[in-house]
């Protein structure tokens, strides 16, 4: 096997594995509380913010600002013993909407974040995890989520569908997660308006700030167009900006230091030149 095959196949297990994990927990929260009461608390939620409203393109990339405490490739980044005071200095910092990691095994996430996080701030609320079930888009609902995330790369196409359509029944907004053409392809098949070009390549973990500008002309018009990954400054979002992105997913940059200040630093390098529009600028 080449050391390139190695690379992908490394990475694809990896993915596996945090997807398999995420499902297995799952399964443990589901023998602990049923499918029906899940949608029970569900249903008595207040209804969904519409996220793609508040994600929608403006004179100024917006900021998905993210309460993340650890990651597989950097390890721990911050303890954020609460997510809820975090995710109102985003709100005051300006961001659009805040991102929740959920994921236990090596984000060291928890459910209970997020419905911390939807109590305490008036912005839509993204579940982020490896979702792959029905339960866990219930649960999603259930604590409050206003956005889940589904990863292309981790699901048939078969079940991504039934998962989008799922989530738009709930009255939820799919963000739906890619990383080459070929994924691009399979989300305007699913009729996505929401869809995130991830830097981070799946096969090696490394990023590639410059994949968001390769496979934006093949996103449609009018779809939300989402850069996640490799921003550390603002000029990381400037780049973003200048190559069509309407938001950006920042997570890693806004846990250390003062997140107000660095939210406020991000979204002035977001401003786009007065009379230009998104296209014009690419």
């Amino acid at each position: 096997m080449s050391a390139g095959a190695e690379r992908t196949s490394a990475g694809i297990d990896l993915l596996a594995e945090l997807t398999a994990g995420a499902v297995a927990d799952a399964e443990r929260r589901a023998a602990e509380r049923s499918l029906a009461d899940v949608e029970r608390a569900a249903l008595a939620r207040p209804a969904a913010k519409d996220a793609r409203a508040a994600l929608a393109p403006a004179d100024r990339v917006k900021i998905i600002a993210e309460v993340k405490r650890a990651s597989p490739s950097r390890g721990s980044l911050a303890e954020i013993p609460d997510p809820a005071a975090q995710a109102l200095r985003y709100q005051r910092g300006g961001a659009a909407a805040i991102s929740v990691l959920t994921e236990e095994r090596r984000f060291s996430g928890r459910l209970a974040d997020l419905e911390a996080v939807v109590a305490a701030v008036d912005v839509p609320v993204l579940r982020k995890d490896f979702i792959a079930t029905e339960y866990q888009v219930a649960e999603a609902r259930a604590a409050g989520a206003d956005l889940v995330l589904l990863i292309v790369a981790a699901l048939e196409q078969d079940l991504l569908v039934r998962l989008h359509r799922l989530i738009g029944e709930w009255g939820m907004t799919a963000l739906v997660e890619t990383h080459s053409a070929e994924e691009v392809s399979r989300a305007i098949d699913l009729g996505a308006s929401v869809i995130g070009v991830n830097a981070r390549d799946l096969s090696t973990f490394q990023l590639d700030r410059d994949l968001f500008g390769r496979l934006e002309p093949l996103i449609p018009e009018g779809t939300v167009r989402i850069a996640e990954s490799a921003v550390s400054s603002p000029d990381d979002v400037a780049h973003y900006r200048d190559h069509g992105a309407d938001v950006v997913l920042i997570g890693e940059a806004l846990v250390t230091g003062d997140p107000v200040a660095t939210l406020g630093r991000f979204l002035a390098a977001g401003d786009r030149p007065a009379g230009r529009n998104r296209k014009e600028q690419v």
